[in-house]
């Protein structure tokens, strides 16, 4: 498996790409840990757009199980992401965990059910 640093400020949010250990396999692993806000969205949003930009990949999955903070402008960043995959033929899986600084705002805005949450 190999794990690529995204740059975005260490202080606040931490996003590792974990691409398959075997060439073949069609996806990939994006995790997030930290606060995803008006100040480190954008960085989210361009890291996973430039994953879902990447042939070959099928699945991505994006692991916000380490996320500790999720506002406007992170669940914006999401949305995006989803309509890109959408529009690239791609499938956009999120793992949530029990955190429930991200499954809240999912379910209050009702991304929930548009999203594809693999650990629900």
């Amino acid at each position: 498996m190999t794990a690529l640093p995204v740059d975005i400020d260490p202080t606040r949010i931490d996003v590792t790409v974990h691409l398959a250990a075997v060439p073949s396999a069609a996806g990939c692993t994006v995790t997030v840990s930290g606060e995803v806000d008006s100040t480190t969205a954008p960085g989210l949003r361009g890291a996973v757009l430039e994953v879902l930009a990447r042939p070959g990949l099928d699945v991505v999955e994006l692991d916000l199980s380490g996320v500790t903070f999720l506002d406007s402008a992170g669940l914006s960043a999401l949305a995006t992401a989803h309509r890109a995959a959408l529009a690239g033929g791609r499938t956009l899986q999120m793992r949530c965990g029990t955190a429930r600084a991200v499954v809240r705002p999912l379910q209050i805005t009702g991304l929930w059910d548009v999203f594809t949450v693999v650990d629900a």
